[in-house]
């Protein structure tokens, strides 16, 4: 576009524009590294390690594993009558309603009457608290239900099973002493020779 001035008649043109150089780009070398080593491979299932640890540590023996396994047919079942030993505090005895088995946190749910009063309390079999769980009596027959809650109606109550662990704790008391005595007064003691 021209411009006429009143000066001149001669029109103004722009500025020549000058070749400009462009620099090369010459690309960087980016170093690649290859990918770390997967935790996939040397872990496959971490979960199941782990609760394999946890369980190797709480329970080393495998007692608490063998006596609620399902493959295990002396193992405890919903009905029987179960007593937990606590390492603090008094031991908690119950008709076990249901056992919730989840690996490590596996459950089992006892039910018992103390003062007259339907108490449940849920035990983790694998807790550090737990001492010991020991069956006290078995369910006569199979129960045809996974979970016993039908028990805590006022029909199908057992009701407190303290007589039940007290004839137990006896009988093991006499079993671990050595003496069995018979019905008469004499019969544990020695004759004297004359």
């Amino acid at each position: 576009m021209t411009t006429v001035s009143a000066a001149s008649s001669l029109p103004i043109l722009p500025p020549p524009r000058l070749p400009v150089k462009t620099p090369t780009i010459t690309p960087k070398k980016i170093k690649i590294f290859p990918p770390p080593p997967s935790a996939r491979a040397l872990f496959k299932d971490p979960i199941a390690e782990v609760t394999a640890t946890q369980l190797t540590t709480l329970d080393p023996r495998g007692a608490r594993t063998k006596l609620f396994s399902r493959a295990n047919k002396e193992a405890a079942k919903v009905g029987d009558i179960l007593l937990v030993r606590l390492k603090n505090g008094d031991p908690f005895a119950g008709v076990c309603l249901n056992i919730r088995r989840r690996g490590i946190d596996t459950g089992i749910l006892l039910r018992n009457e103390l003062t007259r009063v339907g108490v449940e309390m849920w035990f983790k079999i694998y807790s550090p608290n737990i001492e010991g769980i020991e069956v006290v009596q078995r369910r006569e027959k199979r129960a045809r239900r996974a979970r016993l809650y039908y028990m805590r109606q006022p029909k199908h109550d057992i009701g407190s099973v303290q007589n039940i662990v007290q004839q137990y704790q006896r009988q093991r008391a006499l079993l671990r002493s050595g003496e069995v005595r018979g019905r008469d007064a004499n019969a544990g003691k020695k004759k004297k020779n004359k």
